[in-house]
């Protein structure tokens, strides 16, 4: 990546527009504050304030880093979560092929720091973007993209936007996950369609096959295997029949963070084809995991030996109401919380420097800056105690917070990450 570009983040000047942060660091660089090593409590932060474990950012990196080599696989793991260049930068020291990216926009914050590697999990009509693709390939020879195509007129408009480029952009075919699921091609007939109508355009070149099994209607793991099994058909079919000749490689990918092990599982038993094969996985929010939607839905709670993700958020907010002893109001509501999914849950009260666990408190809802909470007879909980809440889920927690503190355990800040949402 381009540490040039990394480098600037340090540089950018504490304000307003980062809530959280100490009222007194404004016109502080983002490397000063981190080199004075604040404490989260202590060192003026202002609830609420979002922060990130440093040590469960690094055993989450380093597990699905093991994970992945263990099972043969490259990994691309999705940068929608974070958008976090900094992360993005972890995440490929950590063994990452490349980062997986939704929408063009994404790209360009992924190339703005200089990702060389980018799957691109949607399909790209739009003129403009198209465009802007062509001349970062053209400009960049060590730059590879790798996008979805999932219809002949997709892949008609592409040729037209980018008509004359000097590389061609390299496209798999999406199989859909089935009837009625999101995006993708619906039978194997259509998905040849598809591949033909790439074959008949030079802007484009066909490389191989991918999906998202997370979309496979009332999914079970014989469900998701048997979705899988399609897609590693689809690429031994396209493959006998000489759609990859002249590849260096063939690309299968697939893999959110709900079936990564059946995504493991399948790809493992991938014949051999007639070139070698990217085992592309695509799972992106264990990076900080989360206390809810994916603590419930994680692949290793299956497969408990391989290890466990440990979620890294936690949101601090702090009690500014308590109208009766079955009710409170903590200062923390929509704009900062995730609650797509799961409201908060209410984990750990802090007061007077000392942290117990936030025992009878339960979130029951959130307003736009408040949330509600139930207390029980046994809550212990007072106007200016500090709550903090863990969150569910990751993408809908990144995006709220433009630059999130990266702390260690004893609440020493070491780093901030910047998100571009």
């Amino acid at each position: 990546m381009g540490t040039e570009a990394l480098a600037r983040l340090a540089e950018e000047r504490v304000d307003h527009r980062f809530k959280g942060l100490p009222p007194d660091a404004d016109g502080l660089t983002v490397g000063e504050l981190a080199a004075q090593r604040r404490n989260l409590f202590t060192g003026g932060f202002a609830t609420p304030v979002l922060a990130l474990s440093a040590e469960r950012l690094e055993h989450n990196l380093r597990l699905m880093e093991t994970y992945a080599a263990r099972h043969g696989l490259a990994f691309a793991p999705h940068g929608k979560t974070s958008m976090a260049p900094r992360l993005f930068q972890r995440q490929i020291e950590h063994g990452a092929w490349g980062i997986t990216l939704a929408v063009p926009h994404q790209v360009r914050v992924a190339r703005a720091f200089g990702v060389e590697r980018v799957f691109l999990a949607n399909e790209v009509v739009d003129g403009a973007a198209l465009r802007w693709i062509a001349a970062q390939l053209a400009a960049d020879p060590a730059f590879r993209l790798v996008t979805y195509v999932d219809s002949v007129r997709g892949v008609e408009l592409m040729d037209a936007a980018l008509r004359g480029a000097r590389r061609p952009v390299d496209v798999v075919v999406e199989l859909a996950a089935g009837e009625g699921a999101r995006t993708g091609v619906r039978t194997e007939a259509e998905c040849a369609a598809v591949a033909d109508a790439v074959a008949a355009t030079p802007a484009l070149r066909l490389v191989g096959v991918a999906g998202y099994e997370g979309e496979v209607p009332r999914a079970d793991p014989e469900r998701v295997r048997a979705w899988l099994g399609r897609l590693v058909a689809l690429a031994v079919d396209f493959d006998k029949a000489g759609r990859f000749a002249g590849l260096d490689e063939i690309v299968v990918s697939a893999g959110g963070s709900a079936w990564f092990d059946a995504v493991a599982e399948v790809f493992a038993g991938i014949p051999e084809l007639s070139r070698p094969v990217l085992k592309l996985l695509r799972s992106g929010a264990y990076v900080s995991h989360d206390d809810g939607h994916y603590r419930k839905l994680t692949p290793f709670n299956r497969v408990p030996e391989e290890g466990a993700l440990e979620p890294a958020f936690r949101l601090w907010t702090q009690v500014v109401s308590r109208p009766s002893p079955e009710q409170a109001f903590v200062n923390a509501g929509k704009r900062d919380a995730a609650y797509d999914l799961d409201l908060p849950f209410a984990q750990v009260v802090r007061r007077d420097g000392a942290e117990r666990p936030a025992t009878g408190i339960t979130v029951t809802a959130l307003s736009d800056q408040h949330a509600w909470l139930r207390t029980e007879p046994e809550a212990d909980l007072a106007v200016g105690d500090w709550v903090g809440l863990g969150l569910s889920h990751p993408c809908t927690s990144f995006d709220k917070w433009p630059l999130i503190p990266l702390a260690e355990a004893d609440g020493t800040v070491v780093d901030y990450v910047r998100t571009f949402f």
